[in-house]
């Protein structure tokens, strides 16, 4: 038995996304392929159908473990035809329901993601530093946020900087 995993998007087509592209590839007749759910076969129904009907051409079977079509399959049938829309469905919905929650977001002149670590006395403090020419780690530990918030400061300067034309300022 090999295990193949991934941790990247399923938004991405099978064909781009590394791991289940090399399960794919690594499949013989006779094998079966199990699976969490029927939706990691493909982004969309489209695709899941095409995956589904290249793995049992090939004398490939399939084994969901979670999920309406729990069980092994070796040919097309309802059910997974079923599973494969209803993850469709739900993928599009949980799309839906993002966008519009980001739009009511920015009408109230809200961002998501985390709160800054920075405040303006740190954030001059960080400027001041690297004009002194001190390295980020040294900026990091001087000031204490981490190196990513060091990063994200000294970059923020000097992309305002290069967006006025003026020399990177010490404030």
């Amino acid at each position: 038995m090999k295990v193949f995993e991934e941790k990247i998007s399923g938004n991405l087509k099978v064909a781009d996304r590394p791991g289940p592209r090399a399960a794919l590839d690594y499949m013989r007749p006779g094998d079966m392929l199990t699976v969490q759910e029927a939706d990691r076969l493909g982004r969309n129904l489209l695709e899941g159908l095409i995956v589904l009907n290249d793995l049992f051409q090939q004398g490939i079977s399939v084994k969901i473990l979670h999920g309406i079509a729990v069980g092994e399959h070796t040919e097309r049938s309802l059910i997974l035809d079923l599973a494969l829309a209803l993850a469709e469905d739900r993928r599009r919905d949980i799309v839906r329901k993002t966008r519009d929650g980001l739009a009511s977001a920015a009408r109230r002149d809200r961002t998501g993601g985390r709160p800054r670590v920075g405040d303006a006395d740190k954030r001059r403090a960080i400027l001041a530093r690297r004009a002194e020419c001190q390295s980020l780690r040294e900026i990091a530990r001087g000031v204490g946020v981490s190196l990513a918030v060091v990063h994200g400061e000294v970059k923020t300067a000097a992309t305002a900087d290069a967006d006025t034309g003026e020399p990177a300022s010490n404030t």
